[in-house]
C-alpha cells in the first residue's frame, strides 16, 4: 500500500525581485491541493508574479493537484506573470500530456533551468523537460493510438497518423 500523507511543504526562495521558487514537498491530492494553491497564490499576489514550482520531491500528484497548477497558472497571468515547472514527476507529466497542459505550462528539467528561461523570455520546446516519451491517449500500451502525442514538444502535435 502507498503512503500518501496529509501534509504539504512549500520553501519559497526570492533568487531575483519579482520572481520566487517554490519547492513543493509532499503528496498533492483532494487533501493538499488546496493548500498548494492557496499558499502559491499567496507568493504570487505578495510581489512575485514570476513563480517556478521545484517539484523534485512531490512523491504524488493526482488531478486535484492538477486543477490547482491550472488556478495558479491564471493567478500568475492575471498579475502579468508566469508559472513555470521543473523537476516534474513522471505521473504529473503524463497528466500535463494527456490533458493538453502541456502546452501552456512550460516544464524544465531543473528549477535553475527554468529561472534562466524565464528570465531571459525563452518558450520553446527546446525548455521542455528530458526526452520524448510517448503517451498513448486511448489507453492502450505498447501501441500506437491516432491521438498520441509526445511528451517534450512545447506544442501539442499529433504523430503521423491521419484520421
Amino acid at each position: 500500500m502507498t503512503d500518501v500523507t496529509d501534509t504539504l511543504q512549500l520553501t519559497v526562495q526570492h533568487p531575483r525581485p519579482g520572481l520566487a521558487i517554490a519547492v513543493v514537498a509532499g503528496d498533492v491530492d483532494t487533501r493538499t491541493a488546496d493548500t498548494l494553491r492557496r499558499e502559491a497564490s499567496e507568493v504570487i499576489e505578495q510581489g512575485c508574479p514570476h513563480l517556478v514550482l521545484d517539484l523534485s520531491q512531490v512523491g504524488f500528484w493526482d488531478s486535484a493537484g492538477l486543477s490547482a497548477l491550472i488556478g495558479l497558472w491564471h493567478a500568475a497571468q492575471a498579475v502579468g506573470g508566469a508559472l513555470r515547472l521543473a523537476a516534474v514527476p513522471d505521473r504529473l507529466m503524463r497528466m500535463l500530456v494527456l490533458t493538453g497542459v502541456d502546452a501552456v505550462l512550460p516544464v524544465h528539467a531543473t528549477a535553475a533551468e527554468a529561472v534562466t528561461a524565464m528570465t531571459t523570455g525563452q518558450s520553446t520546446s527546446a525548455d521542455i523537460q528530458g526526452s520524448a516519451t510517448r503517451v498513448a491517449t486511448d489507453g492502450r500500451a505498447g501501441e500506437p493510438a491516432g491521438g498520441e502525442y509526445m511528451a517534450g514538444d512545447g506544442a501539442q502535435t499529433p504523430s503521423s497518423n491521419p484520421s
